[in-house]
Parts: structure tokens; sequence; C-alpha cells
């Protein structure tokens, strides 16, 4: 079950002085990725190369995956993402930036056939920020996984641009560099710029905690040694697990936790195991603390999402 909903950001709005660009974009915005989900059924479709849409029509109830960098735009409905307990809620007119790979539960809380939950994400590349920081002045580092913020017109006319010729071949590869580059400049002068600047950076926190969680992917079976990640980090075990904490919502032995969560209920789902046979797999040594933990993150036993054989 999610947890209530907490800093809740209000419904971006138009300028009090009476520009509209903003509305009539989010209002474009919304029909270009209609047009383009259409019947993919509440599943994603991908465009291009780091470019995906989703259409939901009625709400679902959570699920469970793996969110890359990336910024996702709501042009209809409302969704909540929970991280570690803590709910992020983002509505038509705002984005999620998300800076690490982080396991959290989603669930879209406004959708129906008439008002669908609708929304365009496009990958947020290292190495496509990284040319963009010298143009810009130096922020004080943020850090956090998951953020929330309004979509102001600077950016959703670069996005609205990119849905425009997205299906026709000659301009993509001509212009799509180019908007996705401006996409990027939008996101780094704003209000998130400090965040998008630590993806970008090569030998900045970001990156190296980065480098922690693919390890922690590769090896979520294995026993997990904070010292050996902090090592891997660059950083000692205190510093390394302070900063660990700040990017991610959550410690080195959580997150793994959760990463072993979500592989077991792929293989509960897609192949004919027991429950003892998928515990020792993800790394637990005993199936009765496997079902227990499992339960905490599911609020279901793990014979309750088994595949029959």
């Amino acid at each position: 079950m999610l947890a209530p909903a907490c800093a809740i950001l209000p419904t971006w709005q138009v300028d009090p002085v009476g520009d509209t660009g903003g509305v009539d974009l989010l209002d474009e915005l919304r029909t270009l990725i209609t047009r383009h989900a259409a019947g993919q059924r509440g599943h994603s479709r991908r465009l291009i190369e780091g470019v995906q849409v989703s259409r939901v029509e009625e709400p679902a109830g959570p699920t469970a995956g793996l969110l890359r960098p990336s910024v996702t735009i709501v042009a209809s409905g409302i969704k909540q993402t929970l991280l570690n307990g803590v709910a992020y809620e983002y509505r038509a007119g705002q984005f999620l930036v998300t800076s690490l790979d982080l396991p959290v539960i989603g669930q879209a809380l406004k959708a129906s056939p008439d008002e669908p939950f609708v929304v365009v994400s496009i990958r947020l590349d290292p190495v496509e920020i990284a040319p963009l920081l010298l143009e810009t002045p130096a922020r004080p580092p943020q850090y956090g996984g998951l953020v929330v913020s309004n979509a102001t017109p600077e950016v959703l006319d670069p996005v609205v641009r990119l849905l425009r010729i997205i299906d026709r071949p000659e301009d993509v590869r001509v212009l799509v560099p180019g908007i996705r580059r401006e996409i990027l400049w939008r996101l780094l002068t704003g209000e998130q710029g400090a965040l998008v600047r630590q993806i970008g950076l090569a030998d900045g926190m970001l990156a190296h905690i980065s480098e922690a969680i693919r390890w922690i992917r590769r090896h979520h079976s294995e026993p997990l040694l904070v010292a050996d990640l902090a090592e891997l980090a660059g950083m000692s075990p205190s510093t390394f697990h302070r900063h660990f904490r700040a990017a991610t919502s959550m410690t080195p032995i959580q997150f793994q936790k959760q990463i072993r969560m979500q592989e077991a209920r792929i293989l509960l789902r897609t192949q004919a195991l027991t429950a003892a046979e998928v515990s020792y797999q993800v790394g637990y040594t005993s199936p009765a603390h496997f079902t227990r933990t499992y339960y905490q993150a599911f609020g279901r036993t793990p014979g309750e999402d088994r595949t029959p054989s």
C-alpha cells in the first residue's frame, strides 16, 4: 500500500500576467502523447532512443519498478511514486526528475478514459549533460534521488517540438540532437539545475554513488559490505553511507533489499519456482525471513504472486 502523499507541489498554472502559452503547450503535449501512445493499453511506448510515452485510462494497483535517470513530464492525470516510504505526487503541468537508478513503487492516482494519465519520459544522459556544464554557472551541490517541479513554458516548448517531429525519420536525425540539448539546457538553468548538473559531473558525488548502485544491482544476491562499496566509490565508509542516504533516501542495505524484492517478484511471476527457490536465488538463506520481507514490501505473500507451475 502506498504511503500518504507528502510534499505535494501545487498544480502549475499560467503566469498571472495573462500569458496562455503554457496552457496551450500543455494541451498540445497531451494531444501528441495520446497520438503516439495509441493502442498501448497502459504500457509505455519507446519512440526513439531515450524517449518514451505512456497513456493510462484507469487507476491501477501499485507497481514496483526501477527508475533510471530521467525527466518525466505529466500532461494529464496524477501519479504517486514511493521511494523508501516517502511519496512523491506529481500531476498535469509538473515533472519528476530522477537522478539515479532507483527502486520505486508507482501508481496512477487519477486516470480515466476522459482524462487519462499521460506522460512523456526523457532519459538524462550524463554524456549529453557534461558539455553543457561549461556554459552554466556553478551552483551549490544538490542531492536527492527524486524531485518534483512545475513545468514552465521554457521546458514544455522543446518537448512539444520533439514530439511533433518524432515520427519523421529525416527530421529526427537532424533536429532531435539540438532539441534534446535545449531540453537539458532548460533543466540545467531551471529550478532543479543544481541536481541535473550533478548527473553530468563525471567525478561528482552522484557518479560515485551510481557506480555503487550498479554494483549492488549486478551482485544483489551476494553479501554486501559497506566498506567495500565505499572503497569502490572512493570514500570513507562514513562519508559514503551519508552520501548514499542523501542521494537515495535509504541505506545501502535497504537499497539492496528493495532490489532483491523486485527481482524476486519478477522471478515469481515469470518462472515456475517455489518461494523457497526464489529466496535463495535473490540472496536469502532463510525462506521464512524472505517471506516476511516480501510481505512487508508488497502486502502480499510470495505464494500469492507465484505463477502456477
